[in-house]
């Protein structure tokens, strides 16, 4: 997956929709390193993006939850569970001695973004879209 903005991740709701498409201009970044030869060091770039995707993701499940509480959403505590599930995926990817895995650590966010939009993005963040509207 190239990380590339479709409209049918549109879910209607202006903010949100900025915010995702925040995630895929991550994912395309991480996306781009995979690109790269093997002999360039990667390490610097990949850290970079890791932690703009921690806190960027930290800063828009706050949104979504804070909205979806305001409203009694009642799938709130299990979207929560996966939001706390991708803040840690990515928090164990900081921690983790990546400097002679880079190709590895490259594929695996990028698997993970990939699988995430597909399928919370595309089915689990649809099922509020009527809060918001």
């Amino acid at each position: 997956m190239a990380f590339e903005w479709k409209e049918r991740y549109m879910l209607g709701i202006e903010e949100v929709d900025k915010q995702h498409k925040k995630l895929f201009e991550i994912g395309a970044r991480a996306y781009e390193l995979t690109r790269l030869d093997n002999a360039y060091d990667r390490y610097d770039d990949i850290m970079e993006v890791l932690k703009e995707l921690f806190d960027y993701a930290q800063y828009h499940f706050n949104y979504e939850e804070t909205f979806m509480e305001k409203h009694n959403f009642e799938h709130l505590p299990e979207h929560t569970k996966a939001h706390n599930y991708f803040v840690a995926k990515v928090k164990s990817l900081l921690t983790r001695e990546i400097d002679d895995e880079q190709e590895e650590t490259l594929q695996e966010i990028t698997d993970f973004l990939s699988q995430w939009v597909s399928t919370h993005i595309m089915f689990e963040d649809r099922k509020y879209t009527a809060l918001f509207k």
